[in-house]
């Protein structure tokens, strides 16, 4: 109580200085708009039911986000009852106590919340992990909206990033399955699989091949797999955690070097020093690296010297395929809403993402497996997308004994094609051009007749809603 009492003092002070005690048009100044949003969570009983009423009596819809943010903390029934009134009185809409459907609601709004929300909300998440305020503070530049974020059930790093995980050759990986999936990456000229039950448990690997630092970040929750070149041109390095923290039903990753928070997605920086041009610093968006789903069999038949992820990552932990999130590959739908729903596919149908000079477009996986070469051309770049192999199917038994199966995706790479019209071609990692040639699909290029080569494109797995959510206005491939 003491602590928060000295966070709204100062916080008055800094909007007094500021000249930001400015008076809208509801009546509520800037500066008791800060003293309102703690009253609603710092008090109980009578100080909270009059907050509640003057924020009514005002009819100021700033504070829809912070009542909905504080919709399951309220324990009297009284305040409960303000609380429901006062929002439904502000938004006109009646959902009563159901937190979920107020989240949803509210994300297809233009609302925006009070002053000192973001310090506000990082003080109430600080109450499950004091490292949240790292990332939630007043000042904080976003490219999002910080009402949108939501914690997602473990603290920061609660979900353990592997750092530099230690490797082995293939021929020691003896507790490697034919066909379960893993992620490769080929940088330098040195392959390396990432299989799928170590990165399901930790979804980030801060790694360094050949000298070159990457970030592997796996959001389990939107299916995105997706390599990230780290070092930056003016000689910084990232490496990254795990903020505990969801936007849209993405994970948010964090910079350990000044606890920005990015999309893991995009692999933009959105909250934070580094965020948005008003940050002051220049415009930052990692590279994407080049990266495959595929078998451990079909990875090491195309790159025998590959080196593994050991299972003895120094954790504690049953690396079973499937484990922990196979209830949530097996079921149709999502845990976390999101408030774009385009259904021209369903939300978890895989599909490989790519984006070219601003172009994202995506293509549904089955019809890569099936078609095997499909020639396109997107951002004034002519590519072909290349499908190996079938649908990997994971198999097993839960933690409750429950058999299952589900589909994880399957190899899917891009390459430029520079004029070249491709088919399948007679082998499986093969493709034919127009006269007849057959170019081998290679980690890095695709290697033709006298050495020709066309150079692999970046791309990765992701299920359908991941993708359209943050690039809603992307091309869905529909067949020749």
């Amino acid at each position: 109580m003491v602590r928060s009492s000295i966070v709204f003092l100062i916080l008055l002070s800094l909007l007094a200085v500021a000249g930001l005690a400015r008076q809208p048009e509801s009546g509520i100044s800037d500066a008791e708009a800060v003293e309102l949003l703690y009253a609603i969570t710092e008090e109980r009983g009578q100080p909270a039911l009059d907050a509640m009423q003057r924020i009514r009596e005002q009819a100021d819809k700033r504070f829809i986000a912070a009542l909905i943010e504080t919709q399951l903390m309220m324990v009297e029934n009284s305040e409960r009852v303000a609380h429901v009134e006062t929002l439904e009185a502000l938004s006109g809409q009646r959902f009563g106590r159901s937190w979920f459907e107020w989240r949803d609601w509210y994300a297809t709004t233009d609302l925006e919340p009070p002053p000192g929300f973001t310090g506000w909300k990082g003080s109430i998440f600080a109450r499950i992990d004091g490292g949240f305020r790292d990332f939630l503070y007043d000042g904080a530049t976003s490219t999002i909206r910080v009402e949108e974020i939501v914690w997602g059930g473990v603290s920061v790093d609660g979900i353990p990033p592997l750092e530099q995980p230690p490797v082995l050759p293939a021929a020691e990986a003896t507790g490697m399955l034919d066909g379960e999936p893993v992620f490769g990456l080929a940088v330098n000229g040195e392959a390396r699989a990432y299989p799928l039950r170590i990165m399901d448990q930790h979804e980030m690997a801060n790694d360094v091949i050949v000298g070159e630092p990457v970030s592997l970040a796996y959001c389990t929750l939107c299916g995105a797999g997706i390599a990230y070149r780290t070092a930056q041109p003016d000689g910084t390095v990232f490496d990254f955690g795990t903020s505990g923290l969801l936007y849209r039903s993405n994970k948010l990753m964090y910079d350990r070097q000044t606890r920005t928070l990015w999309n893991q997605l995009t692999g933009e920086p959105v909250l934070g020093e580094l965020a948005g041009p008003s940050s002051g610093h220049p415009r930052i968006r990692l590279e994407v690296l080049p990266i495959v789903l595929t078998t451990w069999a079909e990875w090491l038949a195309d790159h025998p010297e590959t080196t593994v992820l050991d299972f003895d990552t120094g954790h504690e932990r049953q690396y079973r395929p499937g484990t922990p999130y196979s209830e949530y590959f097996t079921s149709s739908g999502t845990w976390f809403s999101t408030p774009v729903d385009d259904d021209r596919l369903a939300e978890k149908d895989w599909i490989f993402a790519i984006e070219i000079n601003g172009s994202p477009k995506a293509y549904p996986i089955d019809t890569v497996l099936a078609e095997r070469a499909i020639n396109d051309e997107l951002g004034g770049v002519e590519i072909v997308i290349a499908g190996s192999g079938e649908n990997i199917e994971v198999s097993g038994t839960d933690r409750n004994d429950v058999d299952f199966s589900y589909e994880a995706g399957g190899a899917a790479r891009a390459y430029e094609r520079d004029g070249h019209s491709f088919s399948s071609g007679p082998e499986p990692d093969t493709l034919r051009d127009e006269h007849g040639q057959v170019w081998a699909v290679t980690e890095d290029a695709l290697i033709g007749p006298a050495d020709q080569r066309l150079d692999r494109l970046p791309g990765h797995l992701a299920f359908w809603f991941g993708w359209s959510t943050f690039f809603p206005d992307t091309e869905l491939y529909a067949g020749p």
